[in-house]
């Protein structure tokens, strides 16, 4: 991680879970980590531990709401303005509504669209643009996935969400081959979860309660630090090393049971 070291990451959604884990994380590796959020007190209370914790790097907090690109746009403008760019892009930010494809609300799936894929889609363009006006050809973006980007887990209250996160897989693979083909060495890279401990899915307790307890009862769940040590890894490879799509399971112990049908393989994103 030497290299990235006084260089600019965004991290969007790091105000909780897998964003805050990977801001902190990348601010002790001596990174300038812009992280956005709609609640940004708490990116802030994040600012003022790396601080007192004397980490090398320094967290900028930032609010944003991605569902609205002249927002996102503001967030560039500003990165540009005060960092002069962005080498590192980390999509992190996602969202999941319990709205079935039977009778599920559209606002609702827009909701989902609006961060999942066009939030992401616009972050990516922009920050594509930020290295290329620098002339940056060793930058990198993240997209944090999930396993429901590589399945259909069985799971009705998912299929939305998982439909977003099969476009994630998509435009990720999309977006190395318009990178290859500028000859670029700007990589790109999805990290796809499985069952992360986190709140991301309290959304689908009040409607499945039982079947959700269930879950975290028979398998063993990832932490966020591992999401986190994840990034590193993928950012830490040779320059020549091109890691396209990484999955994380936890191991599953002894003394866990396996379920008699395929659990969610749900991550905070």
């Amino acid at each position: 991680m030497d290299r990235w070291r006084g260089r600019v990451a965004l991290v969007t959604g790091a105000s909780v879970g897998i964003g805050a884990a990977v801001a902190v994380e990348l601010v002790r590796h001596g990174m300038k980590v812009v992280g956005c959020a709609r609640d940004v007190a708490k990116i802030q209370k994040l600012a003022a531990e790396c601080q007192s914790a004397g980490h090398p790097g320094v967290l900028v907090p930032f609010k944003c709401d991605l569902t609205k690109e002249e927002e996102i746009l503001s967030m560039f403008a500003a990165i540009k303005e005060q960092q002069k760019g962005v080498d590192v892009c980390i999509n992190n930010a996602g969202l999941g509504h319990p709205e079935r494809l039977l009778n599920g609300k559209t606002g609702s799936w827009k909701n989902i669209i609006d961060v999942n894929v066009l939030a992401l889609s616009i972050c990516t363009r922009e920050a594509y643009q930020s290295m290329k006006e620098r002339n940056v050809d060793d930058g990198h973006i993240i997209n944090i996935n999930s396993i429901c980007g590589h399945q259909v887990i069985p799971f009705a209250d998912l299929h939305f969400y998982t439909a977003t996160k099969y476009a994630v897989t998509a435009l990720t693979e999309g977006l190395r081959q318009e990178l290859r083909a500028e000859n670029t060495h700007i990589r790109a890279t999805s990290i796809s979860p499985g069952l992360v401990a986190t709140g991301f899915i309290s959304w689908a307790r009040s409607n499945n309660r039982d079947q959700v307890a269930g879950m975290y009862a028979t398998r063993k769940s990832l932490e966020t630090k591992d999401i986190a040590s994840a990034v590193t890894y993928v950012l830490s490879a040779p320059p020549h090393v091109q890691i396209g799509e990484l999955l994380l399971e936890a191991i599953q112990e002894a003394a866990f049971v396996a379920p008699a049908t395929p659990g969610p393989g749900l991550s905070s994103h």
